[in-house]
């Protein structure tokens, strides 16, 4: 998934390469798991034929920083009405073609998630794959959660994750990781900065056009990791409780190894 890095859009060319480059990426756990999380703490029912006005906002789900659309069209499957934002327009025309070919009725929407604006307010708000990481200061995190907040249904809840400082610092590091594949290939160099906190990876992708004739393109992403600390501060302050917060790898207890972060907060708006 994407989001905005600090002065301009976060992918680019990268974009039509992005789904290729990432077909490990388990979308399909990751659906079954919110839909989970959903039925276990959540209000929103996969279940179009709502006619209640109210009820059917109850049933929205916000897919936040979509990316190329394969989560929101994924969780569109499972019956919910699916809302996809994400700052990036090479991104969401690829979701577009997606949504053209599968024939879903899903929103598009092209916002930064910190000026989220909807139209209503919405029972669910999903924000997965590092999507978070790309805010760089904690004030501009706390506004993306107080805005969440505001446009949450009463009971509605808020799914995300977040890879840890000590994956940056400790895991990623200075790391060059490079891939060949047939049509395509990459050259991922990372680096991290311990004094500001920020990582940054420059990314060179190749890719095949005509004949033996490759395309280069370079882009360059950064991103902040957080502790769970910071978070539960954030979130506590944007009026928000939190409901699950594990290893997101593991599905257990924190630790202080734990990379990636799975939280489960809800809206300070009672039910009715």
């Amino acid at each position: 998934m994407s989001e905005m890095w600090s002065g301009g859009e976060a992918y680019g060319d990268f974009s039509y390469v992005y789904d290729e480059l990432m077909d490990a990426t388990p979308y399909g756990e990751w659906c079954s798991l919110i839909a989970d999380l959903i039925e276990r703490y959540g209000v929103s029912k996969p279940d179009r034929s709502e006619k209640d006005v109210l009820l059917s906002e109850r049933n929205l789900v916000v897919d936040l920083g979509c990316g190329t659309g394969t989560l929101t069209e994924l969780l569109y499957e499972k019956g919910y009405d699916m809302i996809g934002v994400d700052n990036s327009e090479s991104m969401l025309a690829v979701a577009m073609e997606k949504r053209q070919k599968s024939g879903s009725e899903i929103l598009y929407l092209c916002q930064d998630m910190r000026e989220l604006e909807l139209y209503s307010t919405v029972g669910t708000v999903v924000s997965v794959c590092d999507s978070l990481n790309y805010i760089l200061e904690e004030e501009e995190l706390l506004q993306v959660f107080s805005l969440v907040n505001n446009y949450l249904f009463p009971g509605g809840i808020f799914v995300f994750d977040f890879n840890t400082e000590y994956k940056y610092r400790e895991v990623i590091g200075d790391t060059t990781i490079a891939e060949n594949r047939e049509d395509c290939s990459f050259i991922w160099e990372n680096y991290y900065d311990p004094e500001s906190g920020l990582n940054e990876y420059d990314l060179t992708v190749f890719v095949q056009t005509d004949g033996d004739c490759f395309r280069r393109f370079s882009e360059v992403h950064y991103q902040r990791g957080y502790t769970p600390d910071q978070i539960s501060a954030l979130l506590k302050q944007a009026g928000m409780q939190i409901l699950l917060m594990q290893d997101a790898e593991t599905s257990g207890p924190l630790r202080d190894v734990s990379e990636r972060v799975l939280v489960v907060a809800r809206g300070n708006k009672q039910t009715e």
